[in-house]
């Protein structure tokens, strides 16, 4: 059987990328007669005079085609008399740094183009520094329009002891630099005579030829679960792809988070049984006995997978807000996904010198290491050790957008073993907001449906609330004492309570203190939803005033 190469092409806008793969798939007759003939017709369009346009064969879109450049990333499938293929064609402009990130996620291997007459530039280092955040362990630079700069020896030179040196620090186990033409073809499928000098192989023969396969059989088993099966009551299997290692039938596992120990009973690839299944291999696992398993636990037989619920991360920040810490997500660690939190970021990585620089702010396409908490514990193991759990996307609870992706580097001490003081600081910090209090005054009985109004527009909007309504049996003092509890605890208290004199108003002001504002009812010459919109609006504001990080809605 025919090993399985994935990897990628990256690089900074009009490198080469598609026009690279194209003329490789062109050159080594790995098109079908049909694709041939509409790659030769589309190019008599294109912006090379009639000359055959490789880049048609993967840039599909059409805005892609109008521009000159890849937007999307497109995967091609092909084989050769020695090895199977899988290769994406990521996006180089900086626009569309995110899909260039999704495809590194899948490869095995990275082809970074430059341009021989520009050199190393930002958005090269980039590329090569998402591809060592990723995990990809093997490089090809390909020193591409040589034709452009005559061949000439010492220019590739430079542009290679450039990239080695920015590729330094980073745990790469193989990189060759390549010097190609990917219009003209040198160097794709065969040697050059033009490059008497470059004593590597052609990069095809030396993506055939390369060994990037590291074995897992020698691993622990370990594979999330993804689902539990159950079609009626004599059946109940676990579902998921086997990430690590082998398993067999009587192998005792471990369930985490709750370590419960059981033996495997049955192993179903598809639905034919098996004594034994390996990794990759998508798999249902019925246990010898009943155990707490649901989506989002794992069976292992490694004793160093790790549980916490905060941990420190290395992420590429993909959104275009702002990161500030306190604001939540959804964090997804394998198939798992639980609320969290970023609660500080210690820096960001210049991408040119790889140094760190001090930052509270994060913007869209910025490295950077921060560190998270999350309402409950989480299993994972380094990405060193296994990608799976390793790694893990940010999501945006409102939107559902993914925001960042990152790799867990460590575990940091639980919430539960903490020895600083939980002060109202950390609670909101935690809530992303600022902790108000809002006094709906007034005697007439519009007050309590005003501010159920605005309660549902807050939580609605993301804030967390608490809303004290009859409470005339209590007094203003005590009111005004739980107000501040809900305060301390990081919520937004909205208080309708019976008061309108000056003075009521000014006890609740004192023992609130500064986190108040006061909505009088009693306002006739407005209507209701102009009330509520500028309750709203005014608690809004009044969170952004007192937090600049905190999130904005308008109605």
């Amino acid at each position: 059987m025919k090993s399985l190469l994935k990897f990628i092409t990256c690089g900074s806008v009009d490198d080469g990328k598609s026009t690279l793969i194209g003329h490789m798939l062109y050159e080594a007759k790995l098109l079908f007669a049909d694709q041939e003939r509409a790659l030769e017709l589309d190019s008599r369009l294109g912006s090379r005079g009639g000359k055959i346009d490789y880049s048609l064969l993967l840039d599909g879109l059409l805005a892609e085609r109008e521009q000159g450049i890849t937007i999307d990333v497109a995967y091609r499938y092909f084989t050769t008399d020695h090895r199977s293929f899988i290769v994406a064609d990521t996006p180089g402009h900086e626009e569309y740094t995110r899909n260039m990130a999704v495809g590194a996620s899948f490869a095995d291997l990275a082809i970074i183009l430059v341009d021989a007459t520009k050199g190393v530039i930002t958005q090269t280092k980039r590329h090569a520094r998402i591809c060592a955040l990723m995990g990809i362990k093997h490089l090809v630079l390909a020193v591409n329009k040589m034709d452009l700069v005559e061949f000439d020896q010492k220019t590739f030179e430079a542009i290679k002891e450039d990239f080695l040196q920015t590729t330094a620090e980073f745990k790469i186990q193989s990189i060759q630099v390549i010097p190609v033409s990917a219009t003209e073809g040198d160097n794709i499928t065969s040697k050059s005579s033009n490059t008497p000098w470059y004593e590597g192989l052609a990069l095809l023969p030396y993506l055939e030829n390369v060994d990037v396969h590291t074995t897992s059989d020698t691993k622990a088993f370990m594979m999330p679960v993804q689902r539990v099966c159950r079609p009626d009551h004599t059946f109940r299997g676990f579902q998921g792809q086997i990430e690590a290692g082998k398993i067999s039938v009587g192998d005792e596992l471990t369930t985490l988070p709750s370590h419960e120990k059981a033996k495997v009973k049955r192993i179903l690839v598809t639905d034919q049984d098996r004594d034994s299944a390996y990794a990759g291999q998508p798999v249902t696992i019925q246990l010898d006995r009943e155990v707490d398993v649901s989506r989002g636990c794992v069976l292992t037989t490694d004793s160093r997978i790790q549980e916490a619920d905060s941990f420190s991360s290395t992420i590429l920040w993909m959104d275009d807000s702002v990161l500030t810490p306190g604001k939540p997500y959804w964090v997804k660690v394998g198939t798992k996904t639980l609320p969290g939190t970023v609660t500080a970021i210690i820096h960001k990585i210049d991408i040119n010198t790889g140094n760190t620089v001090p930052a509270d702010r994060i913007v869209k396409n910025e490295l950077a290491k921060v560190e998270f908490s999350l309402s409950d514990s989480i299993v994972f193991d380094t990405f060193e050790e296994n990608k799976s759990i390793g790694g893990f996307i940010l999501i945006d609870r409102v939107t559902n957008m993914t925001s960042a992706c990152g790799v867990i580097e460590e575990a940091l001490q639980s919430s539960a073993g903490l020895d600083t003081e939980i002060t109202r600081k950390v609670r909101a910090q935690q809530k992303g907001q600022t902790p108000l209090t809002v006094w709906f005054a007034g005697a007439n009985s519009a007050k309590a449906a005003l501010a159920k109004e605005v309660e549902k527009r807050l939580v609605a909007s993301g804030y967390h609330t608490m809303l004290l309504e009859n409470v005339q049996g209590d007094s203003l003092r005590r009111v005004a004492e739980v107000a501040k509890v809900l305060n301390d605890a990081g919520l937004i208290a909205l208080v309708s309570y019976d008061s309108s004199s000056a003075s009521d108003l000014e006890t609740a002001r004192e023992i609130i203190g500064k986190e108040y504002i006061e909505v009088n009812s009693d306002e006739t010459n407005k209507s209701f939803e102009e009330a509520a919109n500028d309750a709203f609006n005014r608690v809004v504001k009044a969170v952004i005033a007192q937090n600049p990080n905190s999130i904005s809605y308008e109605i």
